[in-house]
């Protein structure tokens, strides 16, 4: 690895990425991760309110690794007991005139058809159909087998300025990889 860093750091600037992370996600990390891209972006001058759209989606795509990756580790809470963390990767970056936020996570196999048939309904709606359907899904009780209440794909879609990109990679009988695009 050593040997190809180089590499590696050339392959990442080519593809406009300024900001990656490879592991356990937590609350407290997805704040530190918030502030230093809003950081970076001040820097650069970028509009507050592609910061902000920015920092929506990073927060949805690092609440949906935290809930629903089914890859763990476990993980010292400087001495106090042990706690389970979801693994994921989360990638930030700018080409060619917009910013980009994607991340990937393991998933079961028997949630890769709900999930693609979810996307797949929102990459048809318009910005008017998307804003309706949030309005119907958030009147609606929360599926009690969800940890989440259901919006956080919804958000992204509506922050998003082109369609969600998704892929889903099998990896074995029980998991698949699962990575989400969203351009800003």
């Amino acid at each position: 690895m050593i040997d190809n860093l180089y590499q590696f750091r050339e392959h990442l600037r080519l593809h406009g990425v300024y900001f990656s992370f490879m592991g356990p996600f937590s609350q407290s990390l997805m704040e530190d991760i918030v502030d230093v891209l809003r950081r970076r972006m001040q820097l650069e001058n970028a509009k507050t309110s592609a910061i902000m759209h920015v920092f929506a989606i990073v927060v949805e795509q690092v609440q949906n690794i935290i809930r629903y990756s089914a890859e763990t580790t476990s993980v010292d809470t400087l001495g106090q007991d042990d706690t389970t963390s979801r693994l994921g990767t989360l990638v930030v970056g700018y080409e060619q005139g917009d910013y980009f936020v994607i991340s990937g996570n393991m998933i079961e196999n028997t949630q890769v058809e709900q999930l693609r048939g979810k996307l797949t309904k929102l990459g048809a709606m318009t910005k008017d159909e998307l804003k309706q359907y949030y309005k119907v899904q958030r009147r609606k009780k929360p599926d009690p087998e969800s940890p989440g209440a259901g919006l956080g794909l919804i958000e992204m879609a509506r922050k998003a300025s082109k369609p969600i990109e998704f892929a889903f990679q099998r990896i074995d009988d029980r998991v698949s990889f699962f990575s989400i695009k969203a351009i800003i």
